[in-house]
């Protein structure tokens, strides 16, 4: 953690005092390296997850440019451009900037798919300095002649893998070919695939690169753990997982909306205070899911990866994955959700036989192997030997660690006992058993405590 105050940053005095006024004194690692980069006008290629503080380390420096070197608004135009993956990012970024900007002469707008055009229309029509988009809209806008990008003076592409995760890129690449050659670039994402890494290049003109040490997967903070369970267990065993003690704020990701859609239903007939995010809900509705489970009046949010992008919410102290994700940056992306702000996490795992192969490349992307939690009374002693048979069959001995419950290797000494074949029979009149997970005692939070790193003002933080 950084010792230096944002007051050594070099930031001009309505930027400070806004800060202050939001009780922000301790810049995050990314925010202490990039903004006097940007401050000096680079181009700046950022390597870090969601949570680390960007919105703050590329905001503060817009705002700053805006301000020290003003120039009159075109029509239908913007100085600084931030594209971000989902509209719930770029909502969440304006409102960042916007507060950030509460003692400067700085217009900020957002515009996303999912509503009504016509306000953000009229939002553009005179022009504004700070606009944050979607590909989606921002492309569609540009077509009907409503924004033009000629006069961007700093572009900024947030979440780069995500853009490309979710088929963005094409639109990408056409906004950067409307941009002016002579600008700021700012590139920011958590892993560097190669397209991703190919865009970098295509975009950046002899950038300053900024790394945070210590990937979120991979962070100490986070007690990861993989559970070894039937397909048709994995709901006992969710239940018996919320039901634990330390389990105050529960994010479950799916693979699909459906299957988000069907789960929330069936948590909610058990009695948990639940809602979902997806993608068959309108913005309005996932606007509303994440305000109660913000304010606490749910328990568990239940989620696809595409919805959730852009959520930002402290505190929460479990993520779990329901389904393991098809993409291993996904695992990233999802346990990022915890452990935010300095405090612990715990990313738990339900992994079926069909589902090894995912878990495997997972590990490879982590260089490190999950450790297994078997001491559940819903263990499957044939998903974890799968997952030792793909591990013999693909590389001879795969990550180091112990040996794990039903024939496979205990990872890190966690692995527990075989609980022997799937599907053995439980005693019969077996009282259902809470607290199946203790992990991770959360200190004394309770419900109702998170908060969201927008707008300024809720936190010790910036976004």
């Amino acid at each position: 953690m950084s010792n230096k105050a944002f007051g050594g940053l070099a930031l001009i005095e309505p930027l400070q005092r806004a800060l202050a006024a939001a009780e922000f004194h301790i810049p995050t690692p990314i925010q202490e390296q990039a903004i006097p980069l940007l401050l000096e006008g680079h181009d700046l290629l950022g390597c870090a997850q969601t949570g680390s503080g960007k919105t703050a380390a590329f905001g503060l420096p817009i705002l700053q440019h805006m301000v020290c070197s003003p120039r009159p608004l075109a029509a239908r135009s913007t100085r600084a451009l931030v594209l971000a993956p989902t509209r719930e990012l770029a909502l969440q970024i304006s409102e960042t900037i916007a507060g950030f900007a509460r003692h400067v002469r700085v217009r900020v707008t957002a515009v996303f798919g999912g509503v009504n055009k016509r306000p953000q229309i009229a939002a553009l029509t005179r022009g504004v300095d700070v606009l944050v988009a979607t590909p989606g809209r921002l492309l569609d806008l540009m077509n009907e002649g409503w924004v033009r990008l000629a006069n961007v003076e700093i572009m900024v592409l947030d979440e780069a893998d995500r853009m490309l995760d979710m088929g963005f890129i094409p639109d990408v690449e056409r906004i950067i070919a409307a941009l002016p050659a002579k600008r700021q670039s700012l590139f920011f994402s958590a892993t560097m695939p190669p397209d991703v890494a190919r865009l970098a290049r295509t975009m950046l003109r002899e950038p300053r690169q900024v790394e945070i040490a210590g990937s979120v997967a991979t962070t100490p903070r986070i007690e990861q753990k993989v559970l070894f369970v039937e397909r048709a267990d994995k709901k006992a065993l969710l239940a018996e997982l919320l039901a634990g003690p330390s389990v105050y704020r529960a994010l479950v990701f799916t693979r699909t909306k459906h299957r988000a859609k069907e789960l929330a239903s069936v948590l909610g007939r058990a009695g948990v205070k639940v809602d979902s995010i997806h993608g068959n809900r309108s913005h309005s509705q996932r606007q509303q899911a994440l305000e109660r489970f913000h304010t606490g009046r749910i328990q568990v949010l239940v989620a696809t990866d595409i919805a959730a992008r852009g959520l930002d919410v402290d505190d929460i102290d479990h993520v779990i994955n329901y389904e393991i994700p098809n993409e291993p940056e996904g695992y990233v992306h999802r346990i990022g959700r915890t452990a935010r702000a300095g405090k612990q996490g715990i990313a738990l795992s339900l992994c079926d036989s069909t589902e090894v192969e995912s878990l495997r490349n997972i590990e490879r992307l982590l260089a490190a192997a999950l450790p297994v939690h078997a001491e559940h009374r819903y263990h499957s002693g044939a998903a974890a030997a799968a997952r030792a048979a793909l591990e013999r069959r693909r590389d001879g001995g795969g990550p180091s660690g112990g040996t794990g419950g039903g024939g496979g290797r205990r990872f890190n000494g966690n692995g527990g006992n075989s609980r022997g074949a799937a599907g053995r029979p439980r005693p019969a009149g077996a009282a259902p058993r809470s607290g199946t997970w203790n992990g991770g005692a959360r200190g004394g939070r309770r419900p109702g405590t998170a908060r969201t790193a927008t707008p300024p003002g809720r936190g010790r933080r910036p976004a």
